[in-house]
């Protein structure tokens, strides 16, 4: 079905071109593509001259869905037994969708969150502790900054009136109507990791005394973790544009997807203290001083969100691109070969979460002003992949 022209879609997304923002904004509504007309994986688009080897086999296919219906979904979290928390950034609700039947039960409204151009409710993380604790951390921006708070889940209490009022654990990140990061997660080390953006302004990313453009590693109770690299600080690494996707492998290394500009977007493993180069470099520059992504693509075909490990591969939710992406990185040396999968089949992919064995939650964005939706939108997929 071609997506109907939508005349104030293309104003905003011309209004925000103006002032020079992610390439996840530059989206052009295209066409979903049916089952059978699937494209085959692509190869590496690595940017780098010669022949590559061939992919490394993969697979993704979507097994059903789970969810239908749901407004501006970002954040994604599962909780024990199998249900998920879905956070909608523009309408600033968290909503629990029943991980076998897909029945949806809204928990109640975060206070304080102040939507606007990518701002609002964003990325949801469990307490390492939930089980005794049931504690939710979500990453909002209000009024005056970007925070991240935690809230008691009362599953006693009537729908509507679970989550109690807001403890906010760390304040001060910078906001604008582009770039708040917003992903946030618990580390194998028990320590909460949050991308922030520079907010369109490049300067912040390379200021060490600036949150925007970093990834921040923080205790628990909002503290900067122990054994961060700068004495004092909650900056774990510097030199970002917009990081929205946090993963760990079996081997406990950090991933993060990030938004090129206007030629590269970014797989990076993420170091302590390392500079990832922003606005100094974009994609595999080669300059001293700066480390290198693993995987770069070009901006049409990716503006990666969120992310996921399983089966030994990174999975990168593609927004501009309206894709999953496949980045093995298990035993591999050098340059991966990712390939990609569903392309143009669900429209705008935002978040992508493990859910044990071969098994992901996908959710796509269609509904967060850049995106045409169809019936149905937006979805909750569960996907098989190898």
């Amino acid at each position: 079905m071609q997506r109907p022209a939508v005349t104030a879609v293309l104003t905003a997304a011309a209004l925000v071109l103006a002032v020079g923002c992610s390439s996840g904004d530059k989206d052009t509504p295209a066409p979903r593509k049916s089952p059978s007309q699937r494209e085959a994986p692509s190869k590496s688009p690595s940017g780098k001259p010669g022949a590559q080897p061939p992919p490394e086999k993969g697979s993704a296919k979507v097994t059903r869905t789970l969810a239908t219906d749901l407004d501006s979904p970002w954040g994604l979290a599962a909780l024990p037994g199998g249900d998920l928390l879905v956070s909608s950034r523009d309408e600033g609700t968290i909503t629990r969708v029943d991980g076998t039947t897909g029945k949806k039960t809204e928990l109640g409204s975060v206070p304080g969150v102040a939507p606007g151009g990518e701002g609002g409710l964003m990325g949801l993380a469990l307490s390492p502790s939930y089980a005794s604790d049931h504690m939710v951390y979500a990453y909002f921006t209000t009024e005056s900054d970007n925070r991240i708070a935690r809230m008691l889940y009362d599953e006693k209490k009537p729908a509507g009136e679970q989550l109690g009022a807001p403890d906010t654990i760390f304040k001060g990140i910078p906001k604008g109507m582009i770039h708040n990061g917003g992903r946030i997660a618990f580390g194998p080390d028990k320590m909460l990791y949050a991308g922030a953006g520079e907010t369109g302004d490049t300067d912040l990313s390379q200021d060490k005394e600036s949150l925007g453009g970093k990834i921040l590693r923080l205790t628990p109770d909002g503290e900067p973790a122990p054994g961060n690299p700068f004495a004092d600080s909650p900056v774990y690494s510097l030199g970002h544009r917009n990081v929205q996707g946090l993963a760990w492998d079996e081997q406990k290394r950090l991933w993060a997807s990030e938004f090129g500009q206007d030629t590269w977007d970014e797989l990076n493993e993420i170091k302590a203290g390392e500079n990832y180069g922003w606005p100094e470099a974009e994609g595999k520059a080669g300059k001293e001083g700066f480390r290198d992504p693993l995987a770069q693509w070009k901006t049409s075909e990716a503006s990666p969100s969120g992310i996921a490990y399983a089966e030994g591969s990174v999975w990168m939710a593609g927004l501009r691109g309206e894709r999953l992406w496949r980045i093995p990185v298990r035993g591999v040396e050098g340059a991966p070969n990712p390939q990609s999968f569903l392309k143009g089949e669900h429209g705008r992919l935002r978040t992508v979460l493990a859910a044990g064995g071969d098994k992901l939650w996908l959710v796509t964005n269609e509904t967060d002003s850049r995106g045409t939706p169809q019936k149905g939108d937006d979805k909750i997929l569960e996907v098989e992949v190898k």
